[in-house]
Parts: C-alpha cells; structure tokens; sequence
C-alpha cells in the first residue's frame, strides 16, 4: 500500500488548460473519489497518475517515491478502464494470470492469486470461460480482478461501471466496496455518477475546470458544499437557488413567494441586511406546511413509489420539492405552501458563487 501525493500538477492541451495546479493527499489505504462533470480533467488527473499522460509541471509521489517521469511498469499501480479491455482469446484464468506471466512469477504463484481473486470476486465458476461468454457485469468483475491480482500498491478506476446497466451497476459497485474492505488498499476512482461517488468513497473531491472545488467526507460535502457548483452537482434532483435578500433582522432572507429563516449564528459577520444573495434549499429539505414561508406554484408531478416530485415555480423561478408518496400528490397549477428547517437553508454570495457562512 502507499500514500499518494499530487502537488502542483498542470497539463495543457493544445490551448486548453485540463489541470490548473492540483494539490491532493491520499492517504495509505484510503478510498478516494474524484467526481466532476465531462471535461473537468478528472480522467486526466488518473491517467497521469498512471504514468499514461505526463505532466506539464508539477509531482507525483508514491510513498515517498517521485514517480513524475517514471513509465507505467514503474510505478506498482493497477487500472481498471470503462471498456473492459480483456483479450478476446483468453479464457478467464488467462487473462488473471497475463500480466503476472508478463512479470515472471511463479506458476505457483499465480494459481495462488487467480484462485484468490476468482473466489473474492465470485467469478470461479467462469474461470473457463471466453470473454464473448459473459455478461458486462462479469466481464468487468474479471477487469477488476486481473488489476487486483497484481497485488498493486495503488488501483485506479477510470468510470468502470458506466458500461453497466443500473442494476449491475449497483452490484458490481457493492464489490468494489468489499474489495476495498478486505484489501485495505489505496483506490482512486474517477465518476461523474454522484450516486457511485456518495457511497464508495472515504474522502470526496470535486473537480471543476481542472481544479479542486472542494474535498472532504461524502455526507460534509454533501451537507455543506462550498460552491454553488458544488451544491448543484451533488443531489439529484439538483438544490434549488433563488436570488433574495437578506432582512433586516439578519435572521431571513426574502424573495417573491419565499421568506425562509436561517441559522443566524452560523452566518453571522457573513451576510448583512439588504444584502442581495443566491438562497439554495435541497428539495427534500421543504416540506408541506400550512403557515410555511414558501410559496410554490406546482407545474408537473412525477410519482416515485415512496416519494413523489412536484416541479414548479416560487415566484417566477424554477424549483423542486421532494413529497411523501403516501399523501394525496397535487396537480398542476395547485398552490401549496411550504417549509425549511433553519439549518438546511443555505447562503451563496451571488457574484462568487462560493459559500457564506
């Protein structure tokens, strides 16, 4: 196992800039997610870890070792792609055991390992078996094996699941999940997939035009995002943002059709009154009430089984809000009146489009 150290790193393509100087620390042993939108340079950022891009500028450590211009072979690290990259000609045992051959270990060994890796991912039964005989979900659980038969110090996952259908996808991300608690190994997995990205990761960090917008635990990135960009991308549907202002009691912020308290203390020194701010509440986070400060035109309801989603408008901009599916669900042009629990109210500066508070 090793720790992972990024510093500086920069890489231009053509007259693009796809990293912006990152700075990261991994962990031994932690399981890290890079998440960010198409062309956020998260998948740049794992392939020069790999050795497969080279840096404009900047370090990559592993251990204590500086492995910036060193070739893939050299750097003790395994990847899993999106496309499954198995020889079509190989039986499984084969494609386990090719880049142990390649490096000369041991028969013994190598059977050890290939019966090791068959038995912790469940793919024993296939081990003869050709490619072209499997599903995507098993072809991709033999993708990770051969990576974790090397035994590498650090795997790298660039978007493996997103070949998968959605329930594979839930399956084989459940696998990774035990392999990471079985092996205790050091893992970069790079995702636009939030939901893959909330449940495996240890540390969360999101990318934004090669830069990091923000890192942390899943659920404190999650529950306080730094960045509009940040608050938008994590949660589906995305958090609703309504431009206000701040009341004189420094406690409320108004809009047309809202009026919703927030946790004054949390924000005090940050905001002042009359101060034009972006308002952003998660839609699960309002809730039906009679006397409530949201005032919400319903457009469209979509019924999910244990929940509903009704789409609509607080004054004139867009908004969402989550509804218990048990409950008789409105219809569209119905006015309802809603709620915010103070500490789930959050505060953007509308210039910045950081945090406040």
């Amino acid at each position: 196992m090793a720790a992972v150290t990024l510093r500086a790193l920069r890489k231009t393509l053509g007259e693009n800039a796809i990293l912006r100087g990152i700075d990261l620390h991994l962990n031994d042993g932690e399981f890290v997610v890079l998440v960010g939108p198409s062309g956020c340079g998260k998948s740049t950022l794992l392939r020069t870890l790999a050795g497969l891009e080279e840096p404009d500028s900047g370090q990559v450590l592993l251990g204590d070792r500086d492995v910036t211009l060193r070739p893939p072979r050299d750097r003790d690290v395994a990847m899993v792609f999106q496309s499954y990259a198995l020889y079509p000609h190989l039986t499984v045992r084969e494609n386990l055991a090719f880049g142990l051959r390649l490096r000369k270990t041991p028969e013994a060994e190598i059977a050890r390992r290939v019966a090791r890796v068959a038995e912790m991912l469940s793919i024993a039964s296939l081990l003869d078996r050709l490619p072209k005989d499997m599903s995507g979900g098993q072809r991709q659980r033999v993708a990770m094996g051969r990576a974790i038969a090397r035994e590498p110090s650090v795997f790298l996952f660039d978007e493996p699941l997103s070949n998968l259908d959605a329930a594979l996808r839930a399956q084989v991300r459940v696998e990774i999940k035990k392999v990471h608690q079985t092996l205790k190994t050091t893992m970069i997995y790079v995702t636009h997939d939030q939901v893959e990205a909330m449940t495996l990761a240890d540390r969360l960090v999101v990318l934004s035009a090669g830069t990091v917008e923000q890192e942390g635990p899943p659920l404190e990135v999650y529950r306080r995002p730094a960045s509009m960009f940040v608050a938008s991308f994590l949660g589906s549907p995305a958090m609703n943002f309504v431009a206000a202002t701040v009341a004189p009691d420094l406690a409320r912020v108004t809009a047309e059709g809202l009026s919703l308290g927030f946790d004054a203390a949390r924000f005090r020194g940050k905001v002042s009154a009359g101060q034009s701010v972006m308002v952003g509440v998660r839609p699960h986070d309002v809730s039906r009430r009679p006397d409530g400060g949201l005032r919400f035109t319903v457009d469209v309801v979509e019924p999910m089984g244990f929940e509903a989603y009704a789409h609509g408008r607080v004054g004139e901009t867009p908004f969402v809000m989550r509804l218990d599916g048990h409950d008789a669900l409105p219809a569209p042009g119905d006015q309802l009146s809603a709620a915010a629990d103070v500490d789930s109210v959050h505060i953007f500066d509308p210039v910045t489009r950081k945090a406040l508070g």
